[in-house]
């Protein structure tokens, strides 16, 4: 992911690369790089690693793709 974490070397968007945003949840803001995901994988979102959400030290935060904004992942909730 990028965009937040405090010691990121280069926290920002990188040409030729393709990202969607999270939104909602403890990563809310954040960036999750998809530049070699298939449609399939983006359609489908994540269950991300987080030490901030519900269930702290790594539980997951998980993540559903917008039907109608393919750039932007929506929380669905926390799990351990």
């Amino acid at each position: 992911m990028y965009g937040s974490d405090h010691d990121d070397p280069d926290p920002y968007e990188q040409p030729s690369r393709e990202y969607v945003e999270l939104v909602g949840g403890a990563l809310d803001g954040q960036l999750v790089d998809v530049t070699h995901w298939t449609p399939a994988e983006r359609a489908t979102g994540a269950m991300l690693i987080t030490n901030n959400g519900a269930y702290e030290a790594g539980g997951r935060a998980e993540y559903e793709a917008r039907p109608d904004s393919p750039g932007r992942w929506d929380w669905v909730g926390d799990t351990p």
